[in-house]
């Protein structure tokens, strides 16, 4: 039976990737289909998702164990977005469990959602528009949107201005230390998602998180212990 929602939040902010959606079963396809065409091994999933979170310029990093100053990065990283973005047409990509009963309730309840992303808008908005969350999310800001990016708290600010909410009762829920940075730096109720893709050695305890998530199923009950006067 699904928990019902008896929370005093009244705005609810999500990272994307490794927070809201599970985007590593797209990204390991890809990261491998680049391997491939350059004749190397491919990396099993354990390995690509770990990196997920730092971007597709970790990936690249990390896949041909080279730095950003290296004379073939530009062009794999520019090949690898290439691929992710034909790769979202059949995107295996999915929400976390439990998090689409949350969005409903929120959604009934009239409390908007949205998600602050380090994702360019290009693959932020076709992949919730693949999995028909476009039109659910209120609100989308993504690097394209703003000067500064997270850790900078202007991201979230902008989230709220847009939602017309202030910060007092605003969650933001990410799996990076820059998410939670974000969120402290804006004033908002910062919860880790330690179920995202993190290394089995990162202590998410030294974030500062105002609460962890061990689980996406957990995310109600936390919000329904959230009540203010």
């Amino acid at each position: 039976m699904t928990e019902k929602l008896e929370t005093s939040i009244d705005c609810v902010l999500f990272d994307l990737d490794g927070t809201l959606i599970d985007t590593a079963p797209d990204f390991t396809l890809v990261v491998n289909k680049l391997l491939a065409e350059n004749d190397r091994e491919a990396l099993s999933h354990e390995v690509i998702h770990l990196n997920v979170s730092n971007g597709a310029r970790a990936l690249v990093t990390n896949a041909f164990a080279i730095d950003e100053a290296h004379q073939d990065f530009a062009t794999l990283l520019q090949r690898l977005l290439e691929l992710y973005y034909e790769q979202l047409n059949s995107t295996r990509a999915t929400l976390y469990p439990g998090l689409d009963s949350l969005l409903l309730q929120l959604e009934a309840q009239n409390i908007p959602w949205g998600i602050v992303t380090n994702k360019p808008e290009k693959y932020s908005l076709r992949l919730l528009e693949q999995l028909q969350l476009d039109t659910r999310c209120s609100v989308l800001v993504c690097p394209d949107h703003v000067t500064d990016t997270k850790p900078h708290p202007e991201p979230i600010f902008l989230a709220l201005a847009k939602l017309g909410r202030g910060p007092e009762r605003t969650v933001y829920l990410g799996d990076h230390i820059r998410d939670i940075q974000a969120a402290k730096n804006a004033d908002v109720i910062a919860i880790a998602a330690a179920y995202g893709y993190l290394a089995a050695d990162t202590k998410v305890e030294e974030w500062y998180a105002d609460f962890i998530l061990r689980s996406p199923e957990q995310t109600t009950s936390l919000l329904n212990l959230l009540k203010f006067a």
